[in-house]
């Protein structure tokens, strides 16, 4: 049945909100089985910490609420259930350090701790600030998510074509049957973890620690992507 592959079944919710001239932008994990009473809490408490605008309350509980709601829409439901090595990469900036790195995961290992594996990717490249192991831990749950959907999609497409209703193959041509085309596929692929030696660089991690100019010219540019 649907759920994070990890061992805490947590959502990762991103906000990005502006309003009367401000903009509010956060990225956490939120616990799908608390109280929905909680998230306004949260709302208010994040508004009064961060003085911002009353108006923000309603903005972020209804962002956080639709999130766990489309969350919540999949527990329950089949995922399709095979060997799981899939593919994570990280590229993000967090605040002068940047960070590209791509390596594997066991969707199947539900003890699997992404905040462990950020602190010790951390420790690991001597980054020290502290923001940048919560947003790498973020990015992995993200992606995980996004995994963890489409493995809800190949189940159904599997369920329909063994009931008949349309042949295999129609099936995954079909619209919206892209994703689990690919994720069968990638599912499907036998390939050892242990890579071979001309292939390491592709799966080097890449820290670099960038100047304030840099950090300037990438939020500026970010800026116009996001316009």
């Amino acid at each position: 049945k649907f759920r994070m592959p990890t061992e805490d079944n947590l959502v990762p919710i991103r906000l990005d909100i502006e309003t009367e001239g401000q903009r509010y932008k956060d990225a956490f994990t939120w616990n799908p089985s608390d109280p929905d009473s909680e998230v306004v809490v949260f709302a208010k408490r994040t508004v009064r910490d961060l003085k911002l605008p009353p108006q923000f309350i309603t903005q972020i509980a209804q962002s956080i609420q639709t999130q766990l709601t489309e969350f919540r829409s999949y527990e329950g439901q089949d995922m399709y259930t095979a060997e799981k090595i899939v593919p994570i990469k990280l590229d993000l900036r967090v605040n002068h350090t940047l960070i590209k790195d791509h390596f594997l995961w066991d969707l199947n290992n539900y003890e699997s701790d992404p905040e462990e594996f950020a602190r010790t990717f951390c420790n690991d490249m001597g980054i020290e600030d502290p923001e940048v192991g919560p947003a790498v831990a973020f990015a992995i749950r993200e992606q995980l998510y996004e995994i963890a959907i489409q493995s809800v999609a190949s189940a159904r497409e599997i369920k329909i074509s063994k009931k008949g209703r349309r042949g295999a193959e129609h099936a995954i041509s079909s619209k919206g049957g892209g994703n689990a085309l690919d994720l069968m596929k990638l599912f499907r692929y036998n390939s050892s973890v242990v890579r071979k030696r001309k292939e390491w660089y592709v799966y080097e991690p890449i820290v670099d620690i960038l100047s304030n100019e840099e950090v300037d010219a990438l939020e500026a540019r970010e800026d116009r992507n996001t316009r």
